[in-house]
């Protein structure tokens, strides 16, 4: 079996991979919904993850690539990311893991994700079921009328503040919920093209409705931060979203990471937040 991945390319199997080491929590989302399991995991909160995997090893992330933790698992296969794990797969495979690398900067990339990981492990029939329920899901969000309520997403760390952009993957979200996204003229960076420099004029300049801040960490001392860093810049108290008390923390679980299957509930949180 020749598999293509999302970085173009071609990692052949003799047989179907039984021993799964994903990177992302997204693709232990993906899956375990498939019916599989993975033997490793990446380390983040248990809260991000399927329960069913918390109990597969710990092997760092697609940040931290734990070599060691790997070699003693023996995968028959790794799932990383594109393009931060294509540097990694000499390595990787240098201790005789194959590599399949997927990125989710879309939702149709999280369809894309389902449909190779599926043949991956042959499990096309139940990859097709799951495709198939979030195409329903989205052409039921299309026919809901778009609004015009203008969004700021904020990823946020302590200390670091960027907007996400249209081409994110949860710009694209906001964008299927119906929402307008402010930082849509922003420049993007060039390292991270999803994302820009959080600048607070161009900010006024486009005054959000609502102010969606997501984060990895920990919510509530990025919601802080944030909330001190408004209060040290008189300007930001001149946003609507800021006067009308509209400024929400989404769940790490839905934002914080690639949703995987659970990309229709992202949708839906943010069409009630958007909400008049």
């Amino acid at each position: 079996m020749d598999i293509t991945d999302f970085a173009g390319r071609s990692v052949f199997f003799d047989k179907t991979p039984e021993r799964i080491v994903a990177l992302g929590s997204g693709e232990v989302d993906i899956v375990y919904a498939l019916g599989g399991e993975v033997v490793g995991r990446p380390d983040t909160d248990d809260s991000l993850l399927n329960e069913k995997a918390g109990s597969a090893a710990k092997v760092g992330s697609t940040h931290t690539v734990d070599l060691e933790k790997i070699a003693v698992l023996k995968p028959d296969v790794l799932l990383g990311n594109d393009p931060l794990n294509l540097k990694d797969v000499p390595l990787l495979e240098s201790i005789g893991a194959k590599v399949v690398l997927t990125h989710a900067n879309s939702v149709e990339d999280i369809l894309n994700q389902i449909g190779l990981i599926g043949r991956l492990l042959g499990k096309e029939e139940r990859a097709v079921e799951l495709m198939g329920d979030i195409e329903n899901g989205l052409a039921k969000s299309a026919k809901k009328p778009a609004g015009e309520t203008r969004v700021l997403l904020v990823y946020g760390a302590p200390g670091t503040y960027l907007a996400a952009l249209p081409n994110s993957l949860s710009g694209d979200i906001l964008t299927k919920a119906g929402g307008v996204n402010v930082a849509g003229e922003f420049q993007a960076m060039q390292n991270f093209p999803q994302y820009a420099q959080l600048n607070t004029e161009r900010v006024v300049q486009s005054n959000p409705d609502v102010i969606l801040i997501m984060t990895h960490g920990s919510s509530e001392e990025v919601e802080k931060g944030f909330v001190r860093e408004m209060e040290g810049s008189p300007a930001w108290n001149s946003l609507s979203a800021v006067r009308e008390g509209r400024i929400h923390v989404l769940p790490a679980a839905l934002f914080g990471t690639n949703p995987g299957t659970r990309v229709l509930d992202a949708i839906a949180l943010l069409q009630e937040l958007l909400e008049p």
